[in-house]
């Protein structure tokens, strides 16, 4: 059987703006408008749809695998946007990194309060750091 994450709906309070703080910070594209929903797709083909919602947004998790180069790239576009980041998800090391599983991890929220996470190393591929 093969079952693959094709796409998932993001809240936001404003569709484009969270679709492009996205893409700027992680070096996406985002994707023209499809019905109610702001696409930025991710380089292995799932998408993250961003559409409109009211009210309490409850903050979702979004964990994004990427290179050590990569790591270095959208970390430093963190640091000049002037970003929190966190070494966990409870936001208890401002300012760190992790290193799990001998790869490098950091948190840091979208304009909706979604954590976002970029990490090098899936979890349990190594020792811990």
């Amino acid at each position: 059987m093969t079952v693959e994450l094709n796409h998932t709906i993001v809240a936001a309070h404003d569709k484009k703006t969270s679709a492009r703080f996205l893409a700027g910070i992680l070096g996406l594209e985002v994707s023209p408008q499809y019905g109610p929903f702001i696409p930025v797709r991710i380089p292995n083909g799932v998408t993250l749809d961003y559409m409109d919602a009211t009210g309490s947004i409850p903050p979702q998790h979004y964990a994004f695998l990427v290179s050590e180069d990569d790591f270095d790239t959208i970390f430093a576009r963190i640091r000049d946007a002037g970003l929190t980041y966190w070494a966990d998800p409870f936001h208890r090391h401002v300012d760190e990194i992790n290193t799990n599983d001998g790869g490098r991890g950091t948190y840091f929220d979208d304009p909706n309060g979604h954590n976002l996470e970029i990490l090098t190393r899936p979890y349990g591929s190594g020792g811990q750091g």
